[in-house]
């Protein structure tokens, strides 16, 4: 398949790098309509519609180039999912992967929000903040310190909510910050260093790579506002930023991904002081969130001088009275809970932000299903036992059907007002950390057994 004209020069289509985007589109879209829609965004140097190469029909992908990543990036945040012509799919856009690129999938946005700079030694976070929030709301700023002196390197880096943001960021400040878009470490970096084609995303007081993390053992007295997390389900970066951010003082959260955009299990955060971080541990570690996922939460070298005898008193002095607080106080039970959920009962394992009715008895097996509920769930589907003991409550249940390799399932009821009651309930609601999207279930049909998409 040629995605462009023979006769298409093809040199400059990642000048500059991720301003050339990758389009799905319903096959009746033409070239012009693409065009005209994207034009608003800046200049566009170029449209191609990938089609076949026998009937020379599209085949509903194309590519858009335009002359600065910041367009680009910016037409991607406002047309991915809109509808270009009526009657036809919403469409997906993407930041299309460079030509040379080896990788067989597209630019994630992760990877497009975060830049490296260089920057003066005197400069504080604050003043990092200052100078690039003219080009978009940041998220957070890191500067890279010395691990031994704790003195800055004259690096740091930033990051946005929007990748059109970083862009601009890199396009229009001052040239001697040198802005770069920020690589991710790999397994193999042993460096911290900037070097002229990129730097490595891993500060000292915050690592990046869950294999590189030194773990800290608190009865050495080795505390640290740094903490790493590792979950075996699968949490969202919301629903672990919430989560540690019910102790205050937390400076910055981020999940680990692995170069393919999926969840590493761990999470690093940190803390703007000592006690917080000591506090976190002790509630959080080994606490279940959700039920049955016990976190592991240990402290990670955050690259502070503990050599000073006098600091190291220090630390000792606060993470004491911080340990002494914490096992004198309120067991962890009654302190923690998940963000924006309240338990059901003492001894439910179902913890929501509606309020349920009691359990119910199920239907017996061989009923008549007169209503079924279709169920979304993101970022991953609840055991059957969870559901059935959730969706019983409303009476008439017969049985819970989780769709194999899918984040689906249905819900068969023998009275169509139960179901509806349930569907009312629990649509949009969260249970145990997943978040449900409850509809009527299309009749089956005679002729196939297959449910056709719904999005």
């Amino acid at each position: 398949m040629e995605e462009y004209p023979a006769k298409q020069v093809t040199e400059n289509l990642d000048d500059p790098p991720n301003s050339r985007l990758f389009v799905v589109t319903s096959r009746s879209i033409t070239e012009d309509e693409l065009r005209e829609s994207f034009s608003v965004f800046g200049d566009i140097q170029g449209v191609w519609v990938v089609k076949d190469k026998q009937t020379k029909e599209s085949k509903g992908i194309s590519y858009v180039k335009f002359a600065k990543s910041s367009q680009a990036c910016l037409a991607m945040e406002e047309m991915h999912g809109k509808v270009l012509m009526e009657a036809t799919k919403p469409i997906k856009v993407f930041i299309a992967q460079s030509r040379s690129s080896t990788r067989h999938r597209d630019v994630e946005d992760e990877e497009l929000t975060r830049i490296f700079v260089m920057i003066p030694k005197t400069f504080s976070e604050e003043d990092l903040k200052n100078t690039f929030k003219e080009y978009g709301d940041i998220e957070y700023c890191v500067i890279i310190k010395n691990k031994f002196t704790g003195e800055s390197k004259g690096l740091g880096y930033v990051r946005y909510y929007k990748p059109s943001q970083a862009a601009l960021a890199i396009e229009n400040c001052d040239k001697t910050y040198r802005a770069i878009l920020a690589e991710p470490r790999s397994k193999a970096a042993t460096t911290e260093e900037y070097s002229g084609g990129g730097a490595r995303d891993v500060p000292p007081s915050c690592p990046g790579d869950p294999g590189s993390y030194q773990g800290m053992d608190h009865r050495s007295g080795d505390f640290t506002r740094c903490l790493m997390m590792s979950t075996r389900a699968a949490l969202t970066q919301e629903q672990i930023f919430a989560l540690f951010d019910l102790i205050p003082g937390m400076e910055y959260c981020e999940l680990q991904r692995d170069a393919y955009g999926m969840s590493k299990g761990h999470a690093m955060i940190r803390y703007g002081n000592l006690g917080s971080a000591v506090y976190a541990k002790e509630k959080l570690n080994g606490f279940e969130y959700p039920p049955g996922n016990r976190l592991v939460v240990n402290y990670v070298d955050d690259g502070e001088d503990r050599s000073s005898p006098v600091s190291r008193m220090a630390m000792q002095f606060v993470a004491t009275q911080m340990i002494s607080s914490v096992w004198n106080g309120p067991s962890t039970s009654q302190v923690m809970k998940p963000p924006g959920f309240s338990a059901v009962s003492s001894v439910s394992r179902i913890q929501t932000d509606v309020n349920l009715p009691p359990p119910k008895k199920l239907a017996p097996p061989d009923s008549k299903a007169k209503e079924r509920l279709f169920v979304v769930f993101s970022p991953s589907p609840l055991p059957p036992d969870v559901l059935e003991d959730v969706f019983c409550r409303f009476g008439s249940l017969i049985e819970v059907h989780l769709v194999p390799g899918r984040k689906v399932g249905y819900m068969k009821y023998a009275d169509k007002q139960c179901a509806d009651e349930a569907m009312a309930a629990l649509h949009g609601h969260v249970v145990n950390g997943v978040k449900m999207k409850v509809m009527l279930a299309d009749p089956p049909r005679e002729e196939s057994h297959k449910r056709p998409r719904t999005y």
